[in-house]
Order: C-alpha cells, then structure tokens, then sequence
C-alpha cells in the first residue's frame, strides 16, 4: 500500500520549508538509508533521509518549491511490485502515516556531535498523545516501533543506550512514528532522574499583532513614492522573515537595558602573540592555530559568567533557568543575514579549541550546513563588530538569552597613568541586558569580572 512521505519539521519551531532538490526521481528504488531530498530551513539545508525500502511512486511537490508547510505530502512511496501507473495523490482526509526520516545536514563537513536531532511532528497518534518515556513492562513482547520487527532509533539514542546498558527494543519511543530519541534513553536511565511527567511546553510567544496605519495595499503605496523603474524588489527569503521576526520579538518583549566599558588590551594582544609565535608549522607551511581577539573575548566571557551565576539565566514566565554552564552564541554574517552558531562549555575550553571550533563553524555557517543543535540555545551571546572599525555599538538580545555582549575595535587612546599620559589599546563592549533576569547592579557585576578577564589575560590561562 502507497505510503506518504511528509515534510519534516526539521526543528521544533519550523513551520514551512523550502524543497530545494530531489536526489530521487519517480521510479527509483529506494532502500533505508538512501537521501530523498535536501530541505532548506531559515538557516540550514538538510537532507531527508528514507528509513523505509520502496519505489518513489509519485513527487507530488516539485524542487524549488518554496513554503511548503510541515506535515503536507512532499511524495508518496511504494512497495516494491506494486503498480506505480495505480498510486493517486493523497486526499485530505488520507490516514496513512508518513514514511519516518532522518533529517541531517549535507555532508560538506566534519559533523560535531552534540544533542539529539530536532524533534520532529508527527501525525502518528501514539507519538503525538504526550505519554512520557519507559521501559516496556516486564515480559511484554519486544517493540518494534510498528515496523515489521525493526527497531527505529536515532544514532544518539543507540549510543547513550549501549553507555547505559539498556536494550533499546525495551524502550518506548516518543518521536515520530514511535522513533527512539535521546530524551527516550535519558526516561529509562535506571536511576530514575529522567523518570518524569514531561514538562508542559508553553506555546512560542509571538509578536504582538499591530493594527496596520494603512491598508493592506500598504507595499503599493510606499513603491508609488519612487519612480518606477528606478528600484528592483527583491522578495524577503526565510532567514530574512525569521530575522525580522525575531528581532520585532527581542524589542517588544524584552525589556533591554545597556551597559558600557572600556578594556585595555595590551596585556591580552602581548599574550595573544606570544601564544600564536609558538604555534607548530604544518607540512603546508601554516601555523596550527592563529588565536583572535574574538577567542578571548568568548573565553572571557563564558569564564565572568561562571564567575558570577546569578547573571547566566534565561528568563520564564514561570522561574529564571540557572544555567551550570556557559553555552556562548557567536554571531557569524552570511550571505542574507546572520547566524549564531553555539560553543557549548566554553568555560572549560582551551583558547586553541575555542579557536578551531569558531573557524568551523564560521565556514559552515557561511555555506548553511550548520545543524540546528549547533546554532540553538545558549545561556549568552557576542556580537562583534570590531572588525568593521565599528567603536562602540548595542546589539539586541537573540530570545531566549538574557544577555548579548557587543564589541567595538581595539583602539589606541591616550590614557593617563601614574599621573602622565601613555597610549592604550582600548576595546569598549556593551552589555544588552534582559531587565527581567539581570538587574544594573548584577550586569555592573557580570560586564566587570569580563573585564578584569580581558585585562589579565593569563588568568584565562589558569
């Protein structure tokens, strides 16, 4: 029987996505595995992977399409034998579940593992009905997540199983279409930390509906104030929409408070020299590592907000997330709009570790391979404009953070110290803070121990 393949929500705020290519055409034979598609989201292009053996009976929506809601019938999979010239196109009111597939990023680089893949929605009743995770009652037949004896789990699921010594056919899952997830594992854990009632899930604010000055012919208007001719319209992309979203989010539901300082970099530009010269040469003839200012500032950063906890918070409506790590979200531009890729631990990490994991993931941010756990979450974030010249600036807190750090260029001032004046490199930041989780006094606080941080470099070093 003809099985629908859906588009998937590829993470748990997608809406619509664009189908940018088919890998598979009408009569192919498709085996567990095999890539169906790559899907672009706002922020990344992944690949849509079939886990069900079959024949690609029926595109139903062609590639380039743009805005193709998630859950709508993308193609339709047949078994193998049955006659393709048969499949029609599903009705609204078709009940079979859609063919399970696991979304992952093209492979141009390196993948860095982190969290499980983004949930995805389903509309397998089972997995849709809230139930939370649990071994399977003693005796009960194996599961096989409804296919034919098979056991659907996600690669991360498989290895925190196996580290747990828990068999996954014990196991019930909750993603799409019964699929064993990380979080699945972490509820059969045997010493019952994860064995708990999921949390309800607050729906994702959204901005204020604001009654238009004009009428909807709004656009038309404002293009008849200019010539025509004398402009091109260029159609807003998703990231584009998603950037405007956001933003008009940021300003209308936080409430921003800024704060301003000077830091001298001498000490830290001294330093970073010094670690850059004894940087081993490879058979190419470059350095291992080439640290930047930007590799300080997030050491320094993730190390003021350990320093000082109360400011490493997310706020809710109903409680302050306290976070135990320092997850720094870096924004990178690209081409259209920017991205924040997230280094998770960076209080723990060494300044060359920081650095080769930035240059990663600014390259594969330019070329939107990032995966979506790698530019999600984080407890702060840095905005750096130094590079542009740009001396002082205040950017807007990305939701959910409840602080953004933006930095200015090193530039050299004349100081007085000791009573004569001197020159120094001076580097002005200015902390966005979330008035609701981060009050002047413990901003002061936290903008404070980064620059002690940023002045005495080598104790990032320690």
């Amino acid at each position: 029987m003809p099985i629908n393949i859906l588009m998937p929500a590829l993470s748990p705020t997608m809406e619509k996505g664009n189908l940018a290519k088919w890998l598979k055409k009408e009569g192919d034979k498709v085996k567990a595995g095999d890539v169906l598609a790559e899907i672009e989201t706002d922020k990344a292009t992944m690949e849509y992977e079939a886990i069900e053996d079959g024949v690609l009976a029926k595109i139903l929506v062609q590639e380039g399409t743009a805005d193709v809601a998630v859950n709508e019938p993308i193609a339709v999979l047949a078994a193998e034998g049955e006659d393709l010239k048969a499949v029609v196109a599903p009705s609204a009111s078709a009940t079979k579940p859609a063919v399970p597939s696991e979304p992952r990023p093209a492979p141009s680089a390196s993948p860095k593992t982190g969290r499980d893949e983004a949930p995805q929605r389903s509309q397998n009743p089972s997995s849709s009905s809230g139930r939370t995770a649990s071994l399977s009652e003693p005796g009960a037949a194996p599961a096989t997540n409804g296919h034919a004896g098979r056991i659907f789990a996600s690669p991360l699921a498989r290895r925190l199983a196996k580290a747990a010594g828990i068999d996954v056919v014990r196991i019930a899952g909750t993603g799409p279409h019964g699929r064993i997830v990380a979080r699945d594992v972490e509820a059969a854990m045997p010493d019952g930390a994860a064995l708990r009632a999921p949390v309800p899930q607050r729906p994702a604010p959204q901005p204020p509906v604001v009654a238009p000055a004009q009428p909807p012919a709004d656009d038309n208007k404002i293009r008849a104030l200019f010539e025509p001719g004398s402009y091109e319209i260029v159609p807003h992309d998703n990231m584009r929409k998603i950037i405007a979203q956001r933003l008009v989010l940021a300003k209308q539901t936080i409430p921003h408070f800024y704060l301003t300082i000077s830091c001298t970099l001498d000490k830290l530009l001294s330093a970073r020299e010094d670690i850059n010269v004894t940087a081993p040469k490879g058979a190419d003839g470059k350095p291992a590592w080439k640290l930047s200012v930007n590799d300080f500032v997030i050491k320094a950063l993730a190390l003021a907000l350990i320093k000082v906890p109360q400011a490493n918070v997310t706020w809710t409506e109903t409680g302050m997330l306290k976070h135990k790590r320092a997850d720094i979200g870096v924004a990178v531009a690209i081409p259209g709009g920017l991205i924040t890729p997230v280094i998770r631990k960076a209080e723990t990490k060494s300044l060359i570790a920081i650095s080769a994991e930035m240059k990663d993931y600014a390259a594969r941010a330019r070329a939107r391979k990032l995966k979506p756990e790698e530019y999600q979450g984080g407890s702060s974030a840095i905005s750096n404009l130094g590079m542009y010249g740009i001396e002082e600036f205040a950017a807007v807190i990305n939701p959910p953070h409840a602080t953004i750090l933006a930095v200015g260029a090193g530039i050299e001032n004349a100081v007085v110290r000791d009573g004569k004046l001197a020159i120094a490199t001076q580097m002005k930041v200015t902390l966005s803070t979330d008035h609701r989780a981060v009050d002047g006094a413990l901003g002061a606080e936290l903008i404070g121990a980064f620059k002690t941080y940023i002045e005495s470099p080598t104790a990032m070093l320690v």
